[in-house]
């Protein structure tokens, strides 16, 4: 967990793409005057995956606070020093941005119980699969209905920036879909699909580049004379 981190967060407003910019931002900020360096900090911009929360919450939050054994940075979760694992198995006082109530009361109905419970639960799921397996669309955890559901809402969607490009082109078709073999054989048809994946389908220029084998300045002189041509 050098470059990035993991963050369960509920967000009863759609504002989760200004708090990430804000969160980021001034965390990079004040860790490189610290430090004495300039740049970013972590690997990219943020993921964000919806979780549906009866069926598969309970389960990220297992896999968070188990990453960094699986990452062999440390040998139990409780090692890990920047980790909500502690303060919900009752191990220190969690911060006051942290809620543990919902994960506990999944357990048992007293303090005590619950968390002991809990860190059986968390030992537990060690050697189990990654949970990422079984994302839907690219940024869904749920049942096949929730899914369906929220492609439902999510549709036409697109112009709203608050949420996250994967979410906002949830229903768009893969790259394979978009650049079939008998297109790839055609310059011609092949731009014109560069074109349609990019505005279209919200693809970056360089995902497109990468895809195709291309240097992602080729696509951006694509682009640009498809422009010029429409003008």
């Amino acid at each position: 967990m050098n470059n990035h981190y993991h963050l369960i967060i509920e967000t009863p407003d759609g504002n989760l793409s200004l708090g990430m910019r804000q969160l980021n931002g001034v965390y990079t900020q004040a860790f490189n005057n610290r430090h004495k360096r300039v740049g970013h900090l972590f690997q990219g911009r943020y993921k964000a995956i919806l979780i549906q929360k009866d069926s598969h919450l309970l389960e990220v939050c297992r896999y968070v606070v188990l990453n960094p054994v699986r990452a062999k940075a440390v040998g139990k979760p409780e090692q890990w020093e920047w980790s909500s694992y502690q303060a919900t198995a009752g191990m220190e006082k969690p911060y006051p941005c942290l809620t543990t109530e919902w994960i506990l009361t999944q357990f048992a109905s007293t303090r005590s119980m619950a968390k002991k419970a809990y860190q059986k639960f968390v030992s537990s799921g060690i050697k189990q699969e990654s949970i990422w397996k079984a994302v839907r669309a690219q940024s869904i955890l749920g049942e096949e209905e929730f899914t369906e559901t929220i492609k439902d809402y999510l549709r036409g969607k697109k112009d709203i920036v608050e949420l996250p490009k994967s979410q906002r082109y949830i229903d768009r078709p893969s790259l394979e879909k978009i650049f079939p073999k008998n297109i790839l054989q055609d310059i011609g048809k092949r731009n014109e699909k560069i074109v349609e994946a990019v505005q279209q389908h919200g693809y970056r220029q360089r995902e497109v580049a990468d895809f195709l084998g291309l240097h992602f300045t080729s696509i951006s002189r694509i682009l640009r004379e498809r422009k010029r041509c429409k003008c």
